[in-house]
């Protein structure tokens, strides 16, 4: 079981053209544009009184940049990059936007904003992005107990990770809400869980100071 002290930081990187134009980015590797340049150095601002003993990112460039000017700010001299906290895949949708796919498969867009499995896209099962996410992150925890550890990664991936981390069904995902560009959430372990995989959500989304 993870030290009580330990604490899992969950960042989502900065805005990209993509993120303005309404686009699913899901694992196509877009930058940040200048505004997300600008909430990564933001956050950075923000966390910059305190230290993490890891830092690691999605190894896309949106986030390992994020994570960059993170590591930066608070003196860690190195990004780590882990592959279970990249975004998840959305197939034959990734760089459209949801007029685009609705005109091309109402039906199917349909079942997805209602939450149900939609077949033949190659879109990344939730529940599977959930559960790769959470292992990665149980697993730096058990490896570094009591470590503070900040994660940079995705929208929709940090989403179903908190899903299955508190030890909801993957069906309960919209419960959870989105992230902002550069927000970020932090859990800690939930000691009272006889599994020892149980996390509590302590924040959620809270914005840098972007003024």
């Amino acid at each position: 079981m993870s030290d009580p002290r330990s604490r899992l930081l969950l960042v989502r990187h900065g805005q990209t053209d993509h993120n303005v134009q309404g686009r699913l980015q899901g694992q196509v590797d877009i930058p940040l544009n200048e505004t997300g340049r600008e909430q990564a150095r933001a956050v950075a601002h923000a966390l910059s009184r305190h230290s993490f003993d890891l830092v690691i990112s999605s190894p896309l460039t949106r986030a390992r940049d994020t994570a960059r000017a993170i590591a930066d700010a608070v003196g860690a001299a190195e990004v780590e990059t882990e592959a279970a906290f990249i975004e998840q895949s959305f197939g034959k949708w990734e760089g459209l936007t949801g007029e685009e796919i609705h005109e091309g498969w109402p039906e199917l867009h349909a079942q997805w904003r209602a939450g149900r499995t939609v077949p033949g896209i190659g879109i990344e099962d939730r529940e599977s992005v959930g559960e790769r996410f959470a292992v990665a992150a149980r697993t730096l925890m058990a490896e570094n107990p009591g470590a503070t550890i900040l994660v940079v990664s995705h929208g929709a991936a940090i989403r179903a990770g908190i899903t299955t981390l508190i030890g909801l069904d993957a069906s309960a995902f919209h419960g959870i809400g989105g992230m902002g560009n550069c927000h970020r959430s932090l859990l800690e372990p939930l000691h009272s869980d006889p599994t020892g995989k149980a996390m509590r959500l302590l924040s959620h989304n809270v914005p840098a100071d972007f003024a």
